[in-house]
């Protein structure tokens, strides 16, 4: 199993993004683990919060499903991002640890969604993608507030083989198509080599196809 954060300063912005992928054959263990952080990516990646809320209070959602099996890990989940500035940049963050200056995500913000898991000796985990705050239209408006959402900018396929369908629940499985359909239309376009575009049509298949 190989964990690769990575990022680079252009032009027109900064990128932040981990992907966790494997060489061989996944254990059970390595797959359900892996698929726990998957799932508290996709929890913090659908819920719908009102303005004034903290990235504290949201962190949990990332969180859950690790600690459904006893699992944790000890770093943040998410930072905000500078654009040719530092790629850690606050003042705003989605962390269990609370600071002293914690203010509320705000629509047009940049913040990481990106959770994990590591055994020492043994492997990493960690799924980040580069996320924008957006205002979203509930069905319902309680208080007159403005309600959010993160939605994911980064493109790049989740390692298909290190995930555990069987203890997903199907709005997760629909998460993981669309945003993997979401990749294939942003990139397959820009690919001019056949075995590139075949690769990224496999990892970008629907899940149970």
């Amino acid at each position: 199993m190989f964990l690769c954060d990575s990022g680079a300063q252009y032009v027109d912005g900064t990128t932040d993004v981990t992907r966790t992928i494997h060489f061989g054959t996944p254990s059970e263990h390595e797959r359900r683990c892996f698929t726990r952080v998957l799932q508290g990516h996709i929890a913090l990646s659908n819920a719908y919060f009102p303005e004034g809320i903290t990235g504290h209070q949201l962190d949990i959602f990332a969180r859950s499903p690790l600690w459904k099996d006893g699992l944790d890990f000890r770093h943040g989940t998410g930072h905000g991002v500078g654009s040719h500035l530092n790629v850690h940049e606050g003042p705003h963050s989605i962390s269990f640890y609370k600071r002293g200056l914690d203010p509320a995500l705000r629509s047009g913000m940049l913040v990481t969604n990106e959770p994990g898991y590591y055994e020492d000796g043994a492997f990493g985990i960690r799924i980040e993608n580069v996320c924008e705050v957006v205002e979203i239209k509930p069905a319902h408006n309680f208080g007159g507030k403005k309600y959010l959402q993160i939605q994911s900018i980064t493109m790049a396929p989740i390692e298909r083989k290190l995930i555990d369908a069987s203890i997903m629940s199907s709005e997760e499985i629909a998460w993981l198509d669309t945003y993997h359909q979401q990749v294939w239309d942003c990139l397959s376009g820009l690919m001019t080599d056949d075995g590139d575009k075949q690769w990224l049509r496999s990892q970008t298949l629907p899940l149970l196809a």
